[in-house]
């Protein structure tokens, strides 16, 4: 993939303010088109009326958090104290290399080490 990913963009915390907000704007190529039921909308503007925010803004805000917390919660792995105690066990006292490891480790040196 060249270029950077779709995904750096409103990386850091805080949301985009001031300046760096006026740069997203002349940034921003594509588009998104969606319809709400009025209730929604409503609830919509309000919100972004008490941030003295634009529409645009809030729900492009809104929505780029949703995101980053939707990607995070799908690349956060957590693990329970019972596993998290076997993986650090085996990284402090590894197992010995099984005959199969050492095959491949022999095969990867003579393939691909000088």
């Amino acid at each position: 993939m060249t270029g950077p990913s779709p995904f750096d963009v409103h990386r850091g915390a805080g949301g985009t303010h001031g300046h760096a907000a006026k740069r997203d704007r002349r940034l921003r190529e594509e588009r998104l088109g969606f319809r709400v039921d009025e209730p929604t909308k409503a609830l919509i503007e309000c919100a972004a009326r008490l941030e003295r925010r634009k529409l645009t803004d809030f729900c492009m805000t809104a929505l780029t958090d949703a995101a980053w917390r939707t990607i995070a919660e799908h690349e956060t792995f957590v693990l329970s104290d019972r596993d998290r105690a076997v993986f650090f066990d085996a990284l402090v006292n590894p197992p010995a290399p099984s005959e199969r490891l050492q095959r491949a480790f022999a095969e990867h040196k003579r393939r691909v080490v000088p």
